[in-house]
């Protein structure tokens, strides 16, 4: 009998979701790492120690392949007296709130700060039961929500509730639940902006709906403007489509750019007059490098502006991913959601109850990152010192590959002003986008084919976040160590020279 099984009888909605960064170009990646007779070893040993896993986030010199942890690739946590940072101190109260019985054990003293063990304590007295295996509310510990609702509280100097957060398993499983919501049919629509986070267009495919485009303004700094967000919403109404919400990254990915506090308060009345939801991804907001810029979130704005819970639906996305610590592979974060009635609410709730509730390692860790040390606590000063060193060193990484892009032949690169990421636009030669046609491939894609094979440097081309048509971009990250970046500029560099001249029309 045949399989009843394959691929022209799936679900059509799966078939179209596309996920760009771990598609084409890191399968191709992996494949040659395991199989060195792709990569002369040389190339391999380039990879390797230059890939790292961020979630599902590919960083410069990639996308996976490297499990030691952080994505900053600083030395992983270890186990230290007055531990050397937050980064550490996150290791030893997970340590201790998965392994309690260790609390009471006198020897604990000399293997743990002294500030890890309180912390510790205060959480396993949240936890029902003191254990971390067991399920928790489907919104998650309230003694962790409310927390982390302090912590915004701090954050924006408005009052935060701890009813209004739901704990996630990253922010990506909140995204999808905001979908399943919002979208009824093919005829419900999102503006997203272009570029995007492929998790938006993929998570509006899986659901049924209608991506509704925005175009970033490349040449003003990837600026959002309002005129053209609402040309797009004019001309989607204008075909049927009940456009319900508009999603705005800031910091962005893939393009780095961090929005203007003017600009913010544009988008919120923008939202408010519209009936629109406000889907707010606010997972970099702790990577800022630009002097002039500063991280607003969309809930100061809209309290800001004076409108209550009645005035807008908005939804903020927090994950522990991200930041300066990057503890991508335990998965936690939350969204806060207010401006929902009663009723709407309930809904909500009941799909994150499908789930049970997410992992509590990640909801340790959320309040953790929402509630760092203090500086009247034992450790305040060697986690702000940790904390600026990374940030700084990612501010340096990010210019150092912006410039070293800006003057190669054919490639324009704005600023990075936040998250981890630069979105260079590459002018391709005809006789390359010809070649790419030949190999049924995007322009873009072909180049980054050519580009790992010839260097093992991964990137994914922007025709995976969506560009203008007739433009062609890649996206990089500011991720790899920074002693490894004059060597990934110097190959790239040769690379692109053999490349352009190659194909130069």
């Amino acid at each position: 009998m045949a399989a009843t099984v394959a691929v022209d009888n799936l679900n059509p909605k799966v078939l179209k979701c596309e996920y760009a960064v771990r598609g084409e170009i890191v399968i191709h990646a992996q494949s040659a790492c395991s199989n060195s007779c792709k990569l002369n070893q040389d190339l391999y040993l380039l990879m390797r120690s230059s890939i790292v896993t961020l979630g599902t986030h590919n960083l410069l010199v990639s996308n996976q392949l490297h499990s030691s942890g952080r994505y900053v690739n600083f030395v992983p946590a270890e186990f230290k007296v007055c531990s050397a940072g937050f980064l550490h101190g996150i290791s030893q109260v997970l340590a201790l709130c998965d392994h309690p019985d260790l609390l009471k054990k006198e020897e604990i003293k000399t293997l743990f700060s002294a500030d890890s063990i309180s912390r510790a304590k205060q959480i396993l007295a949240l936890i029902p039961g003191r254990a971390t295996g067991a399920y928790s509310h489907s919104q998650g510990i309230k003694g962790l929500r409310d927390a982390i609702a302090s912590g915004i509280a701090s954050r924006d100097g408005f009052p935060a509730n701890a009813d209004d957060i739901f704990l996630t398993d990253g922010a990506s499983p909140g995204v999808h639940l905001m979908m399943q919501l919002l979208i009824r049919n093919e005829k419900d629509g999102i503006l997203v902006p272009i570029p995007q986070y492929p998790l938006y267009s993929a998570s509006i495919a899986l659901h049924g709906g209608s991506l509704v485009p925005y175009y970033l303004n490349e040449s003003t700094g990837w600026g959002l403007e309002i005129s053209d967000v609402k040309k797009q919403l004019e001309d989607a109404r204008s075909r049927g489509i009940d456009v319900r919400a508009l999603v705005v990254i800031n910091p962005g990915n893939p393009t780095g750019q961090v929005l203007a506090e003017e600009n913010q308060y544009d988008i919120v009345k923008f939202c408010k007059n519209e009936g629109l939801v406000l889907l707010a991804d606010e997972v970099y907001q702790e990577n800022i490098y630009a002097d002039n810029k500063k991280f607003h979130s969309f809930k100061k704005i809209v309290r800001s502006l004076g409108y209550g819970e009645e005035d807008l639906p908005l939804v903020s996305y927090q994950s522990v991913s991200k930041g300066y610590y990057g503890e991508c592979g335990k998965r936690g974060g939350y969204m806060e959601i207010t401006g929902f009635s009663a009723p709407v609410r309930e809904q909500i709730y009941k799909i994150a109850s499908v789930n049970l509730c997410s992992n509590i390692t990640g909801q340790i860790l959320a309040s953790l990152v929402m509630n760092p040390p203090k500086a009247s606590d034992e450790s305040y000063a060697s986690y702000k010192a940790e904390k600026d060193g990374i940030l700084a060193s990612l501010a340096r990484r990010a210019k150092a590959l912006e410039v070293a892009f800006s003057k190669l032949e054919g490639i324009t690169c704005n600023k990075a002003e936040g998250a981890m990421y630069l979105f260079p636009q590459i002018c391709l030669p005809q006789k390359a986008i010809e070649a790419a046609k030949a190999a049924n491939k995007a322009p873009d894609a072909f180049y980054a084919l050519r580009l790992l094979e010839s260097t093992g440097i991964v990137v994914v081309p922007g025709s995976g976040f969506g560009q203008v048509p007739g433009t062609w971009h890649f996206r990089c990250t500011i991720l790899p160590q920074e002693e490894k970046i004059p060597a990934i500029i110097s190959r790239f560099t040769v690379f692109h020279e053999t490349f352009m001249a190659e194909y130069r029309d």
